[in-house]
């Protein structure tokens, strides 16, 4: 299993929290590429939803990790 940038923004609009089926449903109806989808079926599933992006790929950038002012613009 290995995420990037590109495919783990395919993530971002899901319907969090989400089971695991629930995110692979998701990935599949919004077109997400078939990489994605099979990142999601190697996830370990205990029944529990994941509440967001950062459970499944602890090392995803998050605004914080930009460097800019909001303020700014």
């Amino acid at each position: 299993m290995y995420w990037t940038l590109e495919l783990a923004s395919y993530l971002e609009d899901a319907p969090w929290p989400a089971t695991k089926d629930e995110l692979i449903d998701y990935s599949v109806r919004s077109g997400a590429p078939l990489e994605v989808v099979e990142n999601l079926q190697e996830l370990e599933d205990d029944g529990q939803p994941y509440e967001s992006i950062e459970e499944i790929w602890p090392d995803y950038p998050t605004r914080e990790d930009f460097l800019f002012n909001d303020d700014e613009y």
